[in-house]
C-alpha cells in the first residue's frame, strides 16, 4: 500500500506542501510575537489579523490562474515558480524593518506575502489535482499535509526559537526567504500532468464555467452540503478544545502545549500517511465512510476526559487518537475535493470548494460551541459533537453512486 509515495508525482508534494505552508506563520502567529516583543501596542497587533484574508478571498482571482499562466514551466507550476521566488524575496525584504519603527511598511509587505501565498496555493492546489492519478490522490493529499504541517513547525515555532536565541527578527525572516526560494527548485523539477487541459477561452468563461460545470453534475446541492457537514463534528470537538483541557478538565497550560505539539502533531501526521496508504485498498467512498466513523467516534474521548479525573497519560492518549482519525479523514476529504475538479477549471473548482469547507468549522461551529457547552456542560457537549457528525456520514451513503462515478473518472 505505500508503494504509491514513491511515485514521481507524489515525491515533489512535499516540498511544495512545505512551501505553501511556509508563508502562514510568517505573517501569522511569528509575526505578531515580534509585534508584541517589539512593544506594538494590543490595537495594532489586533489589526495584523486582517493580513491573512487573503487566504479566504483566494476564490476571488483564482479564474486568473486557470485563464492565464506564465510562458515558462506549464500551467500551472509557472504560478507556483514565480510565486515563490517572489516569496522568497518578499518575505527576506520583511526583515528589513521593524515593528517598532516601521510598522505600516511591515504590514504592507505581510498582505502582499500573504497574497502571494494564497496565489501559491490556488495555482499548487490545482497542480496537485491536475498531476495525481486517481489511485494516488489519498497519497498526495497526505504528503501535502505532511509537507504543511512540518513548515509550520519551521516558520511558527523554531522561527521564534532562532530569533530569540541565534539569529535575531531580521535574520530569521531573510532565512526563512531563502528557504522559500529553495523551494522553486523542486517545483522546476516537479513533472508536468500526463494529461494537459486548455485553459479556458477567456475570462469570462474562467469564471463563469466552474460553476455551471459543477451544477450541471447529478446532485450537486447534496455534494456541496456533503463538504459541509463531513468534518462538522471534527470542527464543533476541536473549537474550544484547549479551552477544554485547560478549564474542564483541569490540566496545565504546560501539559495541554507539550501534548498537542507532541502527540496532536505526529498522530495528524500520520493519520493522514495511513489514511493515503489505506485509500488505495477501500477506494475513495469506502475510505471516507471507515475515516468518517472512526473521526467522529474518536469524540468519546473528550467525553471520557470529561468525567474522569485528570491524567497527562489519558490526556495524551485521548489526544493522540482524536488526532489521529482526523488525520485520516483530512486525507480522504481532500482527495474527494481533488476528485471533484475538473481539470480544466482546478485552480478555481478546488478554491471554492475549500472555501466552502471551511463554513462549518468558521460559522457553525465558532459561534455554537459556547452556548452548547453553557447549556449541556462539557461532558454532554462532547456527544453532541459525535451526533453531529452523523448526518454527513448518512448523506455520504444516499450519495454513494456519485462518489464511486468519481472512481471511473481520472
Amino acid at each position: 500500500m505505500t508503494h504509491v509515495y514513491a511515485s514521481p508525482r507524489v515525491i515533489p508534494l512535499l516540498v511544495l506542501g512545505f512551501a505553501s505552508g511556509l508563508p502562514l506563520a510568517l505573517t501569522g502567529g511569528t509575526l505578531q510575537a515580534w509585534a508584541t516583543l517589539s512593544g506594538v501596542s494590543l490595537q495594532n497587533i489586533g489589526f495584523l489579523t486582517l493580513i491573512g484574508s487573503a487566504y479566504t478571498l483566494k476564490f476571488l482571482w483564482a479564474p486568473l490562474v486557470d485563464r492565464y499562466a506564465p510562458p515558462v514551466l506549464g500551467r500551472r507550476r509557472s504560478w507556483i515558480f514565480f510565486s515563490q521566488i517572489l516569496l522568497g524575496v518578499s518575505i527576506a525584504a520583511m526583515g528589513l524593518y521593524s515593528p517598532s519603527d516601521s510598522l505600516m511598511m511591515l504590514a504592507l509587505l505581510a498582505v502582499f506575502v500573504a497574497f502571494l501565498s494564497a496565489t501559491q496555493d490556488i495555482a499548487f492546489d490545482a497542480y496537485s489535482t491536475d498531476v495525481l492519478r486517481k489511485e494516488e490522490r489519498a497519497a498526495g493529499a497526505a504528503v501535502k499535509v505532511l509537507g504543511y504541517r512540518l513548515a509550520m513547525i519551521v516558520s511558527g515555532g523554531l522561527a521564534l526559537v532562532l530569533a530569540d536565541q541565534w539569529l535575531g527578527w531580521s535574520n530569521t525572516y531573510f532565512v526563512m526567504g531563502g528557504l522559500m526560494a529553495l523551494c522553486a527548485v523542486a517545483t522546476a523539477i516537479a513533472p508536468e500532468p500526463e494529461v494537459v487541459a486548455r485553459p479556458p477561452r477567456s475570462l469570462a468563461i474562467a469564471v463563469v464555467e466552474p460553476l455551471v460545470e459543477f451544477f450541471k453534475r447529478p446532485g450537486a446541492l447534496s455534494i456541496l452540503l456533503l463538504i459541509v457537514l463531513y468534518k462538522l463534528g471534527d470542527a464543533f470537538a476541536g473549537a474550544l478544545s484547549t479551552t477544554f483541557l485547560l478549564r474542564g478538565a483541569g490540566f496545565t497550560g504546560t501539559e495541554v502545549g507539550t501534548v498537542n505539539k507532541v502527540f496532536g502533531l505526529a498522530a495528524t501526521i500520520v493519520g493522514a500517511l495511513a489514511g493515503g496508504a489505506f485509500m488505495t485498498r477501500l477506494g475513495l467512498y469506502r475510505s471516507l465512510m471507515l475515516f468518517g466513523l472512526l473521526q467522529a467516534i474518536s469524540n468519546f474521548g473528550y467525553w471520557v476526559l470529561a468525567v474522569t479525573p485528570a491524567h497527562i497519560y489519558s490526556m495524551a492518549l485521548v489526544v493522540g487518537i482524536e488526532n489521529l482519525c482526523g488525520g485520516l479523514g483530512t486525507a480522504a476529504f481532500v482527495a474527494l475535493l481533488m476528485a471533484l475538479c475538473k481539470q480544466q477549471f482546478s485552480a478555481t473548482q478546488f478554491a471554492l470548494l475549500s472555501a466552502l469547507s471551511a463554513v462549518g468549522r468558521t460559522y457553525l461551529a465558532g459561534p455554537l460551541t459556547p452556548p452548547l457547552v453553557e447549556s449541556l456542560g462539557w461532558p454532554g457537549f462532547f456527544v453532541i459533537t459525535v451526533v453531529i457528525g452523523l448526518p454527513g456520514l448518512l448523506l455520504l451513503r444516499m450519495r454513494r453512486a456519485e462518489i464511486d462515478s468519481l472512481e471511473r473518472t481520472r
